[in-house]
C-alpha cells in the first residue's frame, strides 16, 4: 500500500463515519419495519454499507 498523505487519511476517516452511519440506520430501519421486504431491503443495504466500511478500513492496515 502506498503511503497515504493526511488528506487522503483524513476523506477516509470521514468516509468510515458516514458508513458507520449508515449502516447503524439501516439496521435500525430493519429492526423496526414490520414489511418483510422493507426488512430484507434495509438489511441488504446495511451489509452494503458494512463491505464499504470493511474495504476502507484494509486501506488502513
Amino acid at each position: 500500500m502506498a503511503n497515504l498523505t493526511t488528506k487522503e487519511l483524513s476523506a477516509i476517516e470521514d468516509q468510515l463515519a458516514v458508513e458507520q452511519t449508515l449502516i447503524k440506520k439501516y439496521q435500525l430501519y430493519s429492526q423496526s419495519s414490520t414489511d418483510p421486504q422493507i426488512k430484507s431491503k434495509c438489511e441488504q443495504i446495511a451489509a452494503k454499507h458494512q463491505n464499504h466500511f470493511d474495504r476502507l478500513m484494509n486501506q488502513l492496515n
